[in-house]
């Protein structure tokens, strides 16, 4: 019998990792699975590719493409030759790094295989350490002349964090474009990611599955929270997670189980008999 769906995107905290940010036996088992029959597995994530390294390590998939960056970058593991890549003009980073330093505003500026922060902001202190993502701390002036910046960040975590946010974003409402994360070992946080117009997990997928020889109606998303709307909404067939938004399942074709549930692998099986 022919495979109607070709390819598997999903989101990474919330969907493929639980709680405790690991990737579960029962996920690891249905992505090999489905990998050894040759359908292509890919991460579609708001993470770096430095910090998805070691979950591709575990999953065997460091020679796939996957999203990173919530649709900035489309590549391998190594991030060479990538399929879709879009940074921030040099003068628009200019602009928000003074902007930031005249409203006492912390950023974090993306780079390929690491960030830049002014000073050591919990962001910046937790991300080596959990996320397996380098923070170079120090003056951000010229950063946009030696470095190509993906994305521009911001956290909400402490009073004060929403209104600097707020202000900043803005200021660069017409530049930029917010796509909100979240981690499962911070439900309390929220992490703003900021990108260009037009980019999203959706665009990159068309990109991925063009560059596949693929329809987008013949891939299968997977996710949990807003920033994954775009990706469900460009798939041919959208799985929100158990666990996932109320505005995520409201978009979806299917209801999946939840993380601590395994619900991706129960996904798999389902629509990859």
């Amino acid at each position: 019998m022919t495979q109607r769906y070709k390819l598997l995107v999903t989101d990474v905290d919330g969907t493929l990792l639980g709680a405790d940010g690991q990737v579960s036996d029962e996920n690891r088992e249905a992505i090999q699975e489905l990998a050894g029959r040759g359908v292509p597995v890919s991460l579609c994530t708001g993470r770096s590719i430095m910090s998805c390294r070691g979950i591709l390590d575990r999953l065997g998939l460091q020679q796939n493409y996957h999203v990173f960056y919530d649709g900035a970058l489309v590549a391998t593991a190594d991030g060479q030759e990538p399929v879709h890549s879009v940074c921030l003009p040099p003068e628009l980073v200019k602009e928000m790094v003074e902007f930031a330093a005249g409203n006492g505003i912390d950023l974090e500026l993306a780079a390929l295989y690491g960030s830049f922060s002014e000073r050591e902001t919990w962001s910046a202190h937790i991300k080596p350490s959990l996320f397996n993502h380098p923070v170079a701390i120090g003056p951000l002036n010229g950063v946009w002349e030696r470095e190509s910046i993906i994305r521009v960040s911001l956290t909400v975590r402490e009073p004060g964090d929403k209104e600097r946010a707020d202000l900043f974003t803005t200021r660069f409402k017409n530049d930029l474009v917010i796509s909100p994360a979240h981690s499962p070992e911070f439900p309390e946080v929220t992490f703003l990611n900021l990108l260009l117009p037009g980019l999203s997990k959706g665009k990159a997928i068309e990109a991925l599955a063009s560059h596949l020889g693929i329809t987008t109606d013949e891939v299968v998303a997977v996710g949990d929270w807003l920033n994954d709307l775009p990706m469900l909404e460009t798939a041919g067939l959208a799985v929100a997670m158990g666990n996932a938004h109320e505005d995520v399942k409201a978009v979806a074709d299917y209801v999946t189980l939840t993380a601590a549930e395994h619900g991706l692998a129960y996904a798999i099986r389902r629509f990859f008999p």
